[in-house]
């Protein structure tokens, strides 16, 4: 990989390749060029080129990239090839449904245990995911060295939680909580807002509204 600034944009679109990458590798097909692969992704040919130059040389020109090849790469710079363990704290209705439905997997994470502080939920089991006490987070952090948790607990043990799970050694937190968290600089936080994704396409479809209405 180069040693160079690569930007959150770039960073943000490799996951976007991956996905199409493994979708067209699970259907046999084995090579593509930048154009179509771009007219599939709704980004330019030059833009695909450009993101991957930021990690190496990929591709033949007239030959376009070898499907296996260059999805086996990204996967590596993905880090899905170094499967790390990964926790979800707080089972409600989020968390029940990223453990049944998420393929966790997929994306190189060991997901075996999940924790919340509700009797109801402790010592039951989700999809094969154990659901433990929170009583019990700190043990199984200093045995099992997980680098990611899964935050889905309410608001306001939202920051609390996060700095337990930081001083307990967790690396990155996905978080579903809808606070900005504050944490070490070396600790990677994701947040999750979904009214933003759906506000998003509160504006395309206004403006796809508006471009008709002026035609």
């Amino acid at each position: 990989m180069k040693k160079q600034h690569i930007s959150d944009a770039v960073i943000r679109r490799l996951p976007r390749y991956y996905r199409y990458l493994d979708e067209l590798h699970t259907r046999g097909v084995v090579r593509i060029s930048s154009g179509t692969l771009g007219k599939r992704m709704g980004v330019t040919a030059s833009q695909i080129r450009q993101d991957l130059s930021c990690f190496g040389e990929f591709g033949q020109q007239g030959y376009g990239y070898n499907i296996t090849e260059l999805r086996t790469e990204i996967g590596r710079i993905l880090g899905v090839d170094e499967p790390r363990r990964l926790i979800i704290v707080g089972v409600g209705h989020l968390g029940h449904a990223l453990i049944q439905n998420f393929d966790f997997a997929q994306g190189g994470f060991r997901l075996d245990t999940a924790f919340d502080v509700s009797s109801a939920l402790i010592g039951t089991s989700v999809n094969g995911v154990a659901v433990r006490s929170m009583d019990e987070l700190a043990a199984y952090c200093a045995e099992k060295i997980p680098a990611v948790a899964v935050l889905t607990v309410p608001k306001s043990a939202a920051q609390e939680t996060a700095d337990r799970l930081v001083a307990l050694g967790i690396r990155g937190i996905w978080n579903f909580t809808n606070v900005e968290l504050s944490a070490d600089e070396r600790v990677s936080i994701e947040n999750v807002h979904f009214a933003d994704s759906l506000l998003t396409l509160s504006y395309r479809i206004a403006k796809d509204s508006a471009e008709r209405s002026s035609q």
